[in-house]
């Protein structure tokens, strides 16, 4: 199993009465001194996890205080020319809000020259809250990620001259990418999902790694099944493994570790976004709109209303002593039927530099043997070098 260090590297000084942090927060309320301070210190734990073993995990997203690494290729070629041994995940680039996937696959590929090949290229519809700030049409997206995620596929293979792209949401001509990856076809890709079982499904066809986040154990085990039967029992070729994101906190004694999972829980609770951008028409299909609507009005409880004994029970949350956490990753792998890598977001709202560091210190030294050789549910796969 691999594990990766993950902060969505917030802004957390924004008044707590706030009705909503999503789009319409004005940017009054960010001190660019405080920033500029912030910025620096996640690029220093980014270093810090690499020196200590751990693989890196980058996302983006825009108009929030809650992620101001709004730009996440740049914080990735910072790291790829910091960084010396760890695979760098940006999960991902929103291409479907992207109007040229082009780009993005030159990006891409000149980070994955510049840290020789340790690039892993992750790719995300985006949350709906961003559909509004880049002016996308809601419906279609999804086709516009699957279709964006081709277009830079081909533009990294195609290696014998310019060539002309005709599909449905992109029209390209002259296509010549210069770089291209350093890694030999191509970076591994990675996809999210949290609700369809034909994300799962798709990327286990395509040789993906699929990644989901803070779900309960019940609900990632259908997902996971989903790939694991697409990919093994039908004799499909790829399959590039299966991923979690759950909130981490390792401290030495419990009460610590129970101080560090309330600053963590900041992140569940903290993302408000007014009604009118939770859900725009036609981001997801009618039945699961009704769906939710139905859970809403029965005041059914989710996840981020949880006590964090309820969080930990879920898998959402592991913490505690170095032991106590091995034994949840353990527990939930078990609940799961196996994954192959921990996106551990150890990092959030106001906790200190001290604090993180200490937890990702004690995770890499203590927690990660014990979990290093879990069994893989897919081949390793390894990245060749262009020649």
């Amino acid at each position: 199993m691999q594990a990766w260090h993950f902060t969505e590297m917030p802004y957390p000084h924004f008044p707590p009465d706030a009705p909503t942090v999503r789009i319409n927060l004005p940017s009054r309320h960010l001190d660019p001194k405080i920033a500029a301070d912030l910025y620096n210190r996640y690029l220093d734990e980014h270093v810090i996890a690499d020196e200590l073993g751990l693989d890196i995990m980058l996302n983006e997203h825009h108009q929030t205080p809650t992620c101001i690494d709004t730009a996440a290729p740049l914080t990735l070629a910072i790291l790829a020319r910091q960084t010396r041994r760890a695979r760098l995940l940006i999960l991902g680039n929103p291409v479907g809000h992207r109007n040229d996937p082009i780009r993005v696959a030159e990006e891409m590929a000149m980070i994955d020259c510049i840290s020789h090949g340790r690039l892993e290229c992750g790719f995300v519809r985006g949350v709906p809250y961003e559909v509004f700030a880049s002016n996308a049409n809601p419906n279609g997206s999804g086709e516009r990620l699957w279709e964006g995620i081709d277009l830079c596929l081909k533009a990294w293979t195609t290696t014998g001259g310019p060539f002309t792209y005709e599909g449905r949401h992109w029209h390209k001509r002259s296509i010549n990418l210069w770089p291209r990856p350093y890694q030999t076809p191509h970076p591994q890709i990675w996809v999210t999902g949290s609700t369809d079982v034909m994300t799962p499904r798709r990327c286990a066809e395509r040789g993906y790694v699929f990644a989901t986040f803070l779900l309960p154990h019940q609900q990632v085990r259908p997902l996971f099944d989903a790939y694991r039967e697409r990919f093994v029992e039908h004799g499909l070729p790829g399959g590039g493994g299966i991923a979690y994101m759950p909130l981490v906190h390792t401290a030495h004694s419990e009460g610590e570790a129970e101080k560090g999972a309330e600053e963590l829980r900041w992140y569940l609770t903290s993302s408000r976004a007014e009604p009118q951008f939770r859900n725009p028409p036609g981001y997801v299909p009618t039945s699961v709109s009704v769906k939710a609507m139905r859970q809403a009005a029965s005041g059914a409880a989710t996840m981020r209303q949880g006590s964090l004994e309820q969080l930990r029970e879920a898998g959402v949350l592991m913490s505690g002593t170095p032991d106590s956490v091995a034994a949840q990753i353990k527990r939930f792998y078990d609940r799961v039927g196996g994954f192959d890598h921990l996106l551990m977001m150890d990092h959030a709202g106001f906790m200190s530099h001290q604090r993180t560091v200490d937890s990702m210190t004690l995770f890499a030294r203590e927690v990660y043997p014990q979990i290093k050789d879990l069994a893989r549910t897919t081949p390793v796969r390894t990245a060749q070098a262009a020649e």
